[in-house]
């Protein structure tokens, strides 16, 4: 079953990698991003999704990385496992350099107001516009990227996030299919991206 997994996984990879030829002729003006936290194996051991959605709501970029446990599991999380190596940093920046071929140079790039992500963008895309909005308050319980809002400046990134945590059983809040490695996170990943842009929103 694991052999399958993967080459389903290494099949969806390549689709994926040939649906974003469609915009390289035409380059997307405007992009949303942000990142999803889910967990490996453990609560304390904390993983960052960093995305990339179209204004349509079409996954353009995924990636996985490891990052500190924050707020009251923190001390928790070090006591038991040790520092844990932020990898975020560098997951943002292969994300921007994914969408160089498909997204314009100045193209506005919109994202809540983490602190982290102006130098990665502006790195990639010096003439870009970053539009940033504050985070609002979850507007379902166990939805926390929907927010209870009239209107949401991101929302096809909300949304998709939402998407994600429903119908990927490893990112729903509360539930016994857990990631136990990064890779089957990314395999997972990769199978969804296929789905979603191909069967779901073309529903």
């Amino acid at each position: 079953m694991e052999r399958k997994f993967r080459f389903l996984a290494e099949r969806c990879r390549i689709e994926n990698q040939q649906y974003l030829k469609q915009f390289e002729e035409s380059p997307l003006e405007k992009v949303q991003f942000d990142e999803v936290e889910t967990f490996e194996h453990s609560i304390l051991k904390a993983v960052s999704i960093a995305l990339v959605v179209s204004m349509e709501r079409q996954i353009l970029v995924t990636e996985v990385a490891q990052m500190p446990t924050k707020g009251p599991l923190a001390q928790k999380s070090r006591n038991k496992y040790g520092p844990r190596r932020d990898d975020r940093p560098k997951a943002l920046e292969e994300m921007f350099e994914k969408l160089k071929p498909i997204v314009k140079s100045d193209a506005v790039f919109k994202s809540d107001k983490n602190p982290m992500y102006p130098s990665h963008l502006f790195r990639a895309f010096p003439n870009a516009k970053h539009e940033t909005t504050k985070g609002g308050r979850s507007a379902v319980v166990g939805q926390g990227e929907l927010k209870k809002k009239l209107w949401d400046p991101i929302f096809s990134l909300n949304h998709t996030a939402a998407m994600l945590r429903a119908n990927i059983n490893r990112l729903i809040r509360r539930t016994w299919c857990t990631t136990k490695t990064l890779r089957g996170l990314r395999d997972h990943l990769a199978i969804y991206t296929h789905y979603h842009n191909t069967v779901l929103l073309a529903a």
